[in-house]
């Protein structure tokens, strides 16, 4: 599932020498939005492989580490993206200039208000982030430090908060984390295995 991707997409794009390829992932023009917002940042994203597989488009995605520029995410791209905000947020810290988040006031109702908590956590590791009414507004290119944050229980939150600290200096202690099994049960032995 590209929901569950994207965290090793941007995994690899912020983490210096990094490349991965995710094998056999979902890639329905409906669930792309994290996709086309990465490339926007410039990230070095390219689908290979690309084939259909039970009815749906299936790709290889591979993702090199590389310089991210800011830009603006809003309008009909956010409901194609709505629950990779929290990853992408992560992306934009490590991105050169100031990443806006707009028309995403839905993440205030998810299993936590993911605008408040990524604000907050994020901020915590030393994120220039800051709440707007319907997302974020994240001043790239600060480095971020490890720090004791919460997922507040909510997986999303736990997965994109460990995926900063893979870029932060020092280590970083998330509360709650047990959360990211949620949607994910093998989130925590996968980036065991993939940093090794």
């Amino acid at each position: 599932d590209i929901s569950s991707a994207a965290f090793w997409m941007v995994a690899a794009a912020i983490v210096p020498g990094a490349e991965l390829v995710i094998e056999n992932v979902g890639v329905n023009p409906t669930r792309t939005g994290i996709l086309e917002a990465l490339q926007m940042m410039g990230a070095d994203v390219i689908l290979e492989n690309e084939r259909v597989a039970t009815g749906e488009p299936v790709a290889d995605i591979r993702v090199k580490h590389g310089p991210l520029k800011a830009c603006t995410i809003g309008g009909d791209l956010i409901p194609r993206l709505i629950d990779e905000v929290p990853i992408l947020a992560v992306a934009a810290a490590f991105a050169e200039g100031t990443t806006v988040i707009q028309d995403a006031e839905d993440l205030r109702v998810k299993e936590s208000d993911r605008i408040a908590v990524m604000a907050s956590e994020l901020g915590k590791m030393g994120a220039a982030i800051s709440e707007r009414p319907d997302g974020l507004e994240i001043k790239g290119g600060q480095p971020l430090q490890g720090a004791e944050v919460d997922s507040y229980t909510d997986h999303r939150i736990a997965m994109s908060l460990a995926i900063a600290a893979l870029n932060a200096k020092g280590p970083t202690t998330i509360h709650r984390a047990e959360a990211a099994s949620i949607s994910y049960p093998n989130f925590v032995s996968t980036l065991q295995g993939i940093c090794q």
